[in-house]
């Protein structure tokens, strides 16, 4: 049995030089994707930025490369037992391309929540190749369907992101941006969930190109990396956002965690909000339907302090996102610009009320994006909650001086208030 990919003695970390032979390994079974220039980002930071765009990947994102990787170098014995792996996304549909590409046979344990478009997307990527286990309700509960496979069949444990074949294999992206650009770009920004995507483009280019500064960017909901690096080693961080669900990780790895602390990149964490608001702006400029993962790296742009007339390569990791997750998206990004406010409103029982709140209270650019009655507390009042979007976010202030103003009792509920959970 094996539960940390193919065999191997060594305990040294990843090399360049294995990247190199990663990339060899992998031609022809992942897409060389394309760096697009975009326009509307190098005008934000005033650089020149490009997307490295790993979501026109035939599965829609990196995870295939290394996948691939570590599969391609399992021995005869480790083929025949096949290999086994759980998640409830892309490192799923990498690894079934990978063995349907590469010929070996998976077993994919998938949370019982994972979308059923999901489920099918995995199986028809697999084909006959791959054989899919709900394995829990949750991911833990998967993850130890799979360890519990693998100790009994001997099949290979194919990790998300803490192997070294793994993090060679997705190092491979940082070798194609050196050779794609004319000169090396002065900044490569990478997202960072467990942290091989990270790991692999350090390792290359700490050999290769030394003098190129390297960012990784969390989601501020989950930023296991910097708490690792803040506790001298990985540790599970006790709640995690896992809105940006392709880098919600509670604890990052120890392989990656070893070659992040070697090579000491600046790490940054943004908050899901603005991740949102990259989404959408990725999606209504550039046509780029990217997952909350994928606009990781290009939402943190303009906080890097990025210096005028310099080359700036962002990774854009994935494009599997739901499109019935916009919603959510569009009211994440309000929030976070402070266009989207929620009130609840006492409104006295008595005619012609809410016309005076429309006309004393609103302002010209204001819209109630939501109004419902919470209860009627008794015959004189009943509170509503009401939901307000402003044209700008210079707006709240004149429309809480006129909510102050108000015969009408009028209270905030605050972003942080236990009672905004169940409205977001």
């Amino acid at each position: 049995m094996s539960d940390a990919g193919p065999r191997s003695t060594a305990e040294d970390l990843p090399t360049a030089a294995d990247v190199d032979a990663a990339a060899e390994r992998l031609r022809g079974r992942v897409a060389r994707t394309p760096l697009t220039h975009s326009a509307r980002l190098s005008e934000v930071v005033g650089a020149q930025v490009w997307l490295k765009r790993e979501d026109q990947q035939p599965v829609r994102s990196y995870k295939g490369r290394g996948a691939a990787n570590l599969i391609a170098q399992l021995d005869s014995e480790q083929i025949w037992a096949g290999v086994v792996c759980a998640s409830a996304g892309n490192h799923a549909q990498g690894v079934a391309h990978a063995c349907a590409s590469l010929g070996v046979n998976a077993r994919i344990y998938l949370p019982g929540n994972t979308p059923r478009q999901k489920r099918e997307r995995v199986a028809a990527i697999g084909g006959d190749w791959v054989e899919t286990i709900v394995g829990g309700q949750t991911y833990d509960e998967a993850w130890a369907g799979a360890v519990q496979d693998a100790g009994r069949t001997g099949a290979t444990l194919v990790p998300a992101f803490d192997h070294p074949h793994t993090i060679a294999g997705q190092g491979t992206i940082a070798r194609e941006i050196m050779e794609d650009m004319p000169t090396p770009p002065d900044v490569v920004v990478v997202p960072v969930g467990g942290g091989g995507l990270l790991a692999g483009c350090l390792t290359w280019l700490g050999e290769r190109h030394p003098g190129v500064r390297v960012v990784g960017v969390e989601p501020a909901g989950a930023a296991s990396m910097i708490r690792a690096t803040w506790n001298g080693g990985p540790v599970a961080l006790e709640t995690i956002d896992r809105f940006v669900d392709g880098a919600a990780v509670q604890r990052v790895g120890e392989w990656t965690y070893r070659v992040v602390a070697e090579h000491s990149p600046e790490l940054v964490a943004v908050a899901e909000g603005r991740v949102c608001t990259e989404m959408i702006a990725l999606y209504q400029t550039e046509g780029i339907i990217a997952e909350p993962a994928g606009a990781l790296a290009s939402s943190a742009l303009d906080a890097l302090g990025i210096e005028p007339g310099q080359t700036v390569v962002a990774v854009l990791s994935g494009g599997n996102n739901d499109v019935l997750r916009y919603p959510e998206v569009m009211e994440r990004s309000l929030i976070h610009e402070g266009r989207k406010h929620y009130f609840l409103v006492d409104f006295p029982q008595e005619p012609g009320m809410l016309r005076q709140f429309l006309d004393q209270v609103l302002g010209p650019d204001d819209d109630i994006a939501l109004f419902e009655y919470v209860k009627r507390n008794n015959r004189e009042t009943g509170p509503a909650l009401v939901g307000i979007e402003l044209g700008s976010r210079q707006d709240l202030q004149p429309l809480l001086e006129r909510m102050a103003a108000s015969s009408i009792d009028i209270e905030p509920i605050p972003h942080d208030s236990p009672l905004f959970r169940f409205i977001l």
